[in-house]
């Protein structure tokens, strides 16, 4: 109630309120659900609920640490919501991150940007792996994956990996190991042009190595298939030379 009447009080006073609400936060008096508050309309169009914000993680954080209000924020669901302290047209990352480094708090801004991140490779994960199963040509589904890395700012390692587990994910495998190689060399085979559209950087070959045979150790009736994929891969140009030599000597 008394966070919904914030107008109500003087700045000085709702400054002092903002860092005691941040001390009952950090030592567990009260329950994060409280900001939920600070979400209504009027206080976040006249600025009040950014500014009170501030103050309130700023408290919060000193007597804890991000991690702590990390797992807080994450307990009511509300790791994706801080973005709503500002009007719709101020919903950025960008816009975010400038207004409370600005205010000194640094590391609210990066785990703000985290959680983006997070969010846009789970949803691209998921986008993926319905084009895939839908059929869809892979010069459609290898535009909207570029598009996805421009717009949140994904790295082709990243983006390699996701394709990676996606196609992994959309068969189901063989349990003998002596029929199991054969049936991934010829579902990867089909998959190469994909993968190969995103490994146009050595590291993103050597993140792609790495995947390969992290997958074949967790699913033991791989392990004779890892030779053969990285050979399928070296054939079919998603993989070189360079980045698999170097794997061998330093992985």
């Amino acid at each position: 109630q008394l966070l919904l009447f914030l107008k109500g009080f003087s700045e000085s006073e709702r400054n002092k309120l903002a860092m005691l609400t941040g001390i009952l936060l950090a030592n567990g008096t009260l329950n994060a659900s409280i900001l939920n508050s600070l979400y209504n309309e009027n206080l976040v169009k006249e600025g009040v609920s950014a500014a009170f914000a501030v103050k309130l993680f700023k408290s919060w954080i000193n007597e804890k640490d991000i991690n702590a209000v990390a797992v807080s924020l994450r307990k009511v669901n509300m790791d994706n919501r801080l973005m709503e302290l500002f009007p719709a047209n101020k919903q950025s990352v960008e816009h975010f991150s400038k207004y409370f480094t600005e205010a000194g708090l640094k590391e609210l801004s990066e785990y703000v940007r985290n959680q983006q991140t997070i969010g846009a490779r789970k949803e691209l994960q998921k986008e993926l792996q319905e084009q895939m199963s839908r059929g869809d040509p892979f010069k459609d589904i290898i535009l909207y994956v570029k598009e996805e890395m421009k717009k949140n700012n994904i790295s082709e390692q990243t983006v390699v990996a996701i394709i990676w587990s996606s196609v992994m994910s959309t068969v189901e495998w063989n349990k003998k190991e002596e029929l199991v190689a054969e049936q991934a060399i010829k579902h990867l085979k089909q998959y190469s042009p994909l993968l190969a559209a995103f490994t146009t950087q050595g590291q993103s070959e050597l993140t792609l190595l790495l995947k390969i045979q992290e997958y074949c150790y967790d699913n033991i009736h791989f392990m004779k298939a890892f030779q053969k994929i990285v050979v399928l891969f070296y054939k079919a140009e998603v993989l070189s030379e360079e980045p698999i030599l170097k794997w061998y000597k330093d992985a």
